[in-house]
């Protein structure tokens, strides 16, 4: 039997560029762009976040991505680690003794003060909204929990302040009150992502949510005219024949060991999806494992400006609804998955992280979403379960927002 074939989408917020830099919209000979007062507040806002905050996010977004590509081997994976990071961080608000520790260390947390994590977090989502006013993204917070239910004022208070989540009481006995989230959700990614909460059962207390949601046309767009049929060569060594965009215009590519790296900027080449095509014959997972902070910045720190002729699929993956209570438990946050969140009530426990993401690549451009689904639940915790770039073959690929280096959507592709 055929194997499904794997997708992962990342976007990515990683790289400082100065805000005096000029960026060149379009191609070739097109004037430079005068960056307006929104984006020059962003350039200068992203400047002041901690890089150690930057490179967390990385250590974990390559963390939880090999966990999920080797659980999920042979099906098709789409997340964003930076909703998950979100999610979780809102979250850890609230978290407190082992489960405290657990959740730092997990996360990457651990080198930081909290209310400094909190700034970071809340810096670089302002900075990422108002990167490109070309290029659309928002990045949207909630925490809902259950009408006559005692939440601690501080824990409401810094998830206002910093992640500026909107805080819902509702009546959970309703069984309207998971339409009146999923709406939410519906709303917060633009109808990309319409539904998350199957069921509210009598002991859950909280749900705390993340949507991101992305747009953006590349800087330089593919023309509908020379998209033909080609073949992709599956994982299994099988071929299938799928839509082939083609292009011939000047990109950063790199080559790496057994591989090649290319950047497709969107709009005023703030924002780039990065696409990694190992060579024929090498194992795309293996590739995959080996992946971390150091060696993805080394790669990004090798691409040169290059004529490249272009062919790549175009594509729509959809992931999840994925419960990740098992991954984050091997990655060590298994005892928040059984309490230690006084800081929002006693008796609290994680019972359901849940994620969802979609991502379309076409010749105008890419549009993505994301959900992250934090279920708190009252009550005794279960315990925890134990220079020719043809992008014809398996490949990895990143969105990512060239000033900072955070990731937000992150991706394998093996069939698309």
């Amino acid at each position: 039997m055929r194997k499904m074939n794997v997708f992962l989408s990342v976007l990515l917020l990683l790289a400082l560029i100065p805000t005096d830099t000029v960026f060149s919209g379009g191609s070739t000979g097109t004037p430079p762009f005068v960056p307006t007062e929104s984006e020059q507040r962003s350039d200068e806002l992203v400047k002041s976040i901690d890089s150690n905050l930057i490179d967390a996010n990385t250590r974990f977004a390559f963390d939880i991505l090999q966990e999920l590509v080797s659980e999920d081997r042979g099906q098709n994976v789409f997340i964003s680690p930076l909703s998950i990071l979100l999610a979780l961080a809102m979250t850890y608000n609230g978290a407190s003794g082992d489960t405290k520790v657990a959740m730092a260390e997990t996360l990457q947390f651990s080198e930081f003060e909290l209310e400094e994590l909190n700034r970071g977090f809340r810096d670089l989502t302002t900075g990422m909204m108002n990167a490109d006013e070309t290029v659309q993204i928002s990045i949207a917070n909630s925490i809902w929990y259950r009408l006559g239910y005692d939440v601690k004022e501080d824990f409401v208070q810094r998830n206002k302040t910093y992640y500026n989540s909107e805080v819902r009481k509702l009546n959970f006995a309703n069984p309207q009150a998971k339409d009146t989230i999923n709406t939410w959700i519906d709303q917060a990614t633009n109808g990309k992502i319409e539904k998350m909460i199957d069921r509210i059962s009598p002991n859950v207390m909280m749900y705390l949510i993340n949507a991101i949601y992305f747009k953006g046309d590349w800087t330089h767009q593919f023309s509908e005219s020379a998209t033909r049929d080609g073949e992709f060569t599956l994982e299994t060594g099988g071929k299938k024949r799928v839509p082939m965009m083609h292009l011939e215009e000047e990109f950063r590519h790199a080559r790496g060991d057994n591989l090649g790296f290319l950047r497709l900027p969107y709009g005023r080449e703030k924002l780039a999806m990065y696409i990694l095509l190992p060579d024929e014959g090498e194992d795309l997972d293996e590739i995959i494992r080996r992946l971390d902070e150091d060696s993805w910045n080394k790669l990004r720190s090798k691409l040169e400006e290059k004529e490249v002729t272009l062919t790549m699929p175009k594509y729509r993956i959809e992931y999840g609804v994925k419960s990740l209570n098992d991954v984050l438990t091997r990655m060590g946050m298994g005892s928040a998955f059984a309490g230690g969140f006084s800081g929002i009530n006693p008796k609290l426990f994680i019972s359901r992280v849940m994620h969802k993401a979609v991502i379309e690549v076409n010749e105008q451009g890419s549009e993505a979403a994301a959900v992250t689904v934090v279920e708190m639940t009252k009550g005794e915790s279960p315990k925890p379960k134990p220079v020719e770039f043809i992008v014809n073959r398996p490949f990895f690929f990143t969105i990512s927002d060239d000033r900072t280096g955070s990731i937000l959507f992150m991706g394998k592709v093996i069939e698309p």
